[in-house]
């Protein structure tokens, strides 16, 4: 019995898993991906409970990427050094910092502002996360895999975006934040351990006789002579400043005070955003290939600016998580066809510096969070999430109209 030919393209993509040390940056991205999102949902609640305050919840989320201005150096070192024991490196202290905060509940010692702090120092830590993991996606996978890597890359942020933020919730509502960090802690430490299990090739550095400063400048200038790297920069500035406060931020000033719900339908309101963006992700990952991918990208950027304008009307919580699954699938896309593109386009010298200016475009989020935070507590989180997405719409068209390489990509 033969197997339709579409099926077997279909399974093709799964085929990357076969790539050992793909396999092992895959299975360690999705286990602190799910400890950050846990940490993510369970700070917003945490705060909100402590300080009543929707503005010291978005400042909170802007706290985490407050010093996203340093995510240059850490790509200028992810270009230097051995890229699987940088990650080890920095995935063991993000666990460290974990078990810090869990030592400070339990004592009773935990005062706002530690939670500020922790969440500052940790935000600098995970600056070097994600450039050194998706540089890898390129140094384990052959050329013609890197679209299907990318895709999965997405996947397992998902994946972590659907399962962390209901385990979250729910260990928050069961056994306090003690329990959620406990399990936080767990999943750093072993993302950690898998991360060692890393082998890589040696491949060409940026060379260390240079100063860091010079190879951060030599990255800058590779990125600004090439329209498409610079485009794909820019979306992911407007989506930091726009689209991604509303899933962070806004969402538990949603659940408590417009939805009428508790630290568990936040969970279940976020799981149905990770559910979206899983089915969106897993969609581009089994296709054989991506053509036009910078039109695909500037269309899948509106429909979430879009769907954000259609969530700020609802008051009805399963009306809400509906159209929450519909963000969550035009978000995951986003992600998908900005790293695809990066992966493509970028010599493979310099991956670690361009991954690294995307994560430094995340700084953006600091200033959306605090002004989407500011505009909940003057107008509500209606009115708040209705100026989000119609910024991010107005500035993805005009940035199309600029970018003629990105549209053609």
């Amino acid at each position: 019995m033969k197997i339709p030919a579409t099926l077997t393209q279909a399974a093709t993509p799964l085929g990357i898993f076969r790539y050992r040390d793909f396999a092992f940056v895959w299975s360690s991205t999705t286990l602190v991906g799910m400890g950050t999102q846990m940490e993510s949902a369970v700070l917003g609640w945490f705060v909100l409970t402590l300080t009543d305050s929707p503005f010291l919840v978005g400042l909170i989320a802007a706290a985490r990427m407050a010093l996203n201005f340093l995510a240059l150096f850490a790509g200028a070192i992810a270009d230097r050094l051995p890229r699987n024991l940088l990650l080890a490196a920095v995935e063991f202290v993000m666990g460290a910092f974990g078990i810090l905060m869990l030592t400070l509940i339990l004592t009773g010692l935990l005062e706002v502002w530690h939670i500020f702090a922790i969440t500052m120092i940790m935000g600098m830590v995970r600056l070097f996360q994600m450039p050194t993991a998706q540089s890898m996606i390129g140094d384990t996978l052959p050329a013609e895999r890197v679209g299907n890597g990318a895709a999965f890359n997405t996947v397992a942020m998902n994946l972590a975006m659907l399962a962390g933020p209901v385990i979250g919730g729910l260990l928050f509502k069961a056994y306090g934040p003690q329990g959620a960090y406990l399990a936080i802690a767990a999943l750093y430490m072993s993302s950690c351990m898998v991360a060692l299990c890393i082998r890589l090739q040696r491949t060409r550095r940026a060379r260390r006789s240079e100063s860091v400063l010079r190879t951060v400048a030599d990255g800058l200038r590779y990125a600004r002579g090439k329209q498409v790297i610079w485009g794909v920069l820019a979306v992911a500035v407007i989506i930091n400043l726009a689209g991604w406060t509303l899933h962070t931020g806004l969402a538990p000033i949603f659940a408590r005070d417009v939805l009428g719900t508790d630290s568990a339908g936040l969970g279940l309101l976020l799981f149905s955003f990770g559910a979206g963006a899983l089915c969106g992700s897993v969609g581009l990952a089994m296709a054989p290939s991506l053509n036009h991918v910078g039109k695909l990208l500037i269309g899948a950027a509106v429909m979430w600016h879009a769907a954000i304008l259609a969530f700020s009307f609802s008051h009805w919580f399963y009306l809400s998580m509906a159209i929450f699954v519909l963000v969550g699938m035009a978000f995951a896309a986003t992600q998908v066809l900005m790293l695809t593109l990066l992966l493509r386009t970028t010599q493979a010298e310099f991956r670690g510096r361009v991954m690294s200016l995307r994560s430094f475009a995340i700084l953006a989020y600091s200033f959306g969070s605090m002004a989407a935070g500011a505009l909940a507590g003057l107008w509500g989180a209606p009115g708040a999430a209705q100026v989000v997405g119609l910024t991010g719409i107005v500035l993805v068209l005009a940035l199309a109209a600029v970018a003629p390489e990105l549209r053609r990509a």
